[in-house]
């Protein structure tokens, strides 16, 4: 079955950077659009990026765009999301999703997703 396993979370300065991790089974994973979102506390997700299969096409949420980097390697099933410039506002649980659509101007339907991991952003 479709299963995701994150990591990389963790507890982060201001200003500081991170590197979250997502290895995918179950599935062909090169042929899948993929995507992370993230869900503050006491608030809706917030889908933030995502990429096509080969790994060149990639979009962003204006909350994130020029701090952070999707990406992807096929030969591992593992997707990315380098995060730069934290600010305590990205706190989160950070998941991976696997897109329903393969076009990026379809970014935010799901059908399935991981566990997550938390990042806190805190002084």
């Amino acid at each position: 079955q479709v299963h995701f396993v994150e990591s990389g979370g963790g507890l982060v300065q201001p200003g500081g950077s991170l590197r979250l991790s997502c290895v995918a089974s179950g599935f062909s994973f090169a042929s899948r659009y993929m995507s992370w979102v993230r869900q503050a506390p006491g608030k809706e997700p917030e889908w933030i990026a995502a990429i096509n299969t080969g790994g060149f096409e990639k979009t962003y949420a204006d909350s994130v765009r020029g701090r952070f980097t999707i990406s992807r390697d096929n030969t591992k099933n593992t997707l990315y999301l380098h995060m730069h410039d934290l600010r305590p506002e990205d706190t989160a649980l950070y998941y991976c999703a696997r897109n329903v659509w393969p076009m990026l101007d379809r970014p935010r339907e799901h059908d399935y997703r991981g566990q997550g991991t938390q990042v806190t952003v805190s002084s």
